[in-house]
């Protein structure tokens, strides 16, 4: 696959994958948990998103001597 093609499908997906996750901590930190009944979903989902975001800089966006 291209560099382009890699990095433009990693970033799409990255992004789908943030703005679900982020929407969703959204609605359990305002819906009927309130926001102490979400904190823990939401420390949850910073440390996934870091990892997902690392993955797609190290997998799409470093170039590796291959």
């Amino acid at each position: 696959m291209s560099y382009t093609v890699k990095l433009l499908a990693g970033f799409i997906g990255t992004a789908l994958l943030v703005i679900f996750v982020v929407g969703l901590s959204h609605s359990i930190s305002t819906g009927f948990a309130g926001f102490w009944g979400g904190f823990p979903f939401m420390m949850i989902i910073i440390v996934v998103l870091g990892m997902a975001i690392y993955d797609f800089w190290d997998e799409c966006v470093r170039r590796n001597n291959e």
